[in-house]
């Protein structure tokens, strides 16, 4: 059973980034060290469907979150959350301008649904995004602004009195990428079918790496969850209606992924440093 005094909170945007990003520390740490949380600021109503037998534009946040819920049960997730808003769309798409999507939501409004569940899970650790929500998804931006704003708000008697008694975590992190994560990612694609990735794929994969991959000097903690890469794929692949037969995971080998996905990285926000001889961190709750 996890320990009833840890409890992590992960805050994503959208269904499958808590497979994507952090699935291997959902499940190491939910697998009897702590008490796991993840919040999902929006139903994913602008995603792809990668097959039209999955889903329609119309019930596609229906299936999402069934989706989700069957991939969170892959992780042993404790608690789903869903912050209740609308898919934003990329930048410049219609779904952007809708009024109910989370990119143009009350940001005093979603930071105060935010900390009535850290007053209500009390965790020592939250995490969630960087500056560029790790690809500049408006939504990620969001969720980053957010989960940064509720942080500090929650331990704060005078701040949102209706949302419970106050509480403060200790530690905040950024899921974040790493440059040479990125390159390693790029290499995998090409080994994956042959073909590999296309020169269009190729030029965003260098523009992401350049603009929104932290440099690996930047990273203070690193997490081995490689004993969980196999499942960390399942999870990923439990979204279908996102990760159909040529989307980018499918196509890496299962060798190849479990070497890509032998660690997660994050970048310590705030809260106590406790790193190893290599400088870095290999626990979240390090300094606990």
């Amino acid at each position: 059973m996890p320990d009833a005094k840890r409890t992590i909170l992960f805050v994503h945007a959208h269904p499958d980034d808590e497979s994507i990003s952090t699935g291997g520390v959902i499940l190491r740490y939910g697998r009897g060290s702590a008490r796991t949380v993840l919040v999902v600021c929006t139903g994913g109503e602008a995603g792809e469907i990668s097959d039209p037998a999955l889903a329609t534009p119309e019930n596609l946040a229906e299936v999402r979150r069934r989706e989700t819920e069957e991939a969170t049960g892959i992780l042993g997730l404790g608690r789903l959350v869903w912050l209740g808003y609308r898919d934003s769309g990329m930048a410049g798409t219609a779904e952007n301008d809708d009024p109910r999507c989370f990119h143009r939501a009350d940001v005093e409004e979603a930071v105060g649904r935010l900390v009535r569940v850290v007053r209500e899970e009390r965790p020592q650790v939250v995490v969630s995004y960087d500056v560029n929500g790790s690809y500049g998804h408006p939504d990620h931006v969001m969720a980053h602004r957010v989960a940064q704003a509720a942080f500090w708000a929650a331990g704060d008697p005078k701040r949102f009195p209706e949302a419970g008694a106050p509480w403060t975590p200790a530690k905040l992190y950024e899921a974040v990428i790493s440059r040479s994560q990125m390159e390693r990612f790029a290499e995998a694609m090409r080994e994956g079918d042959g073909e590999g990735p296309t020169p269009e794929e190729e030029q965003r994969m260098r523009e992401r790496t350049m603009r929104y991959a932290l440099p690996d000097e930047l990273i203070t903690t690193v997490i081995d969850v490689a004993d969980f890469s196999d499942e960390k794929r399942r999870a990923v692949m439990a979204h279908r209606t996102q990760m159909g037969p040529d989307s980018r995971f499918a196509r890496i080998p299962e060798d190849k992924a479990r070497e890509l996905w032998g660690h997660e990285r994050f970048r310590r926000v705030a809260g106590p440093f406790a790193p190893g001889p290599d400088g870095r961190e290999d626990d979240l709750f390090a300094g606990l």
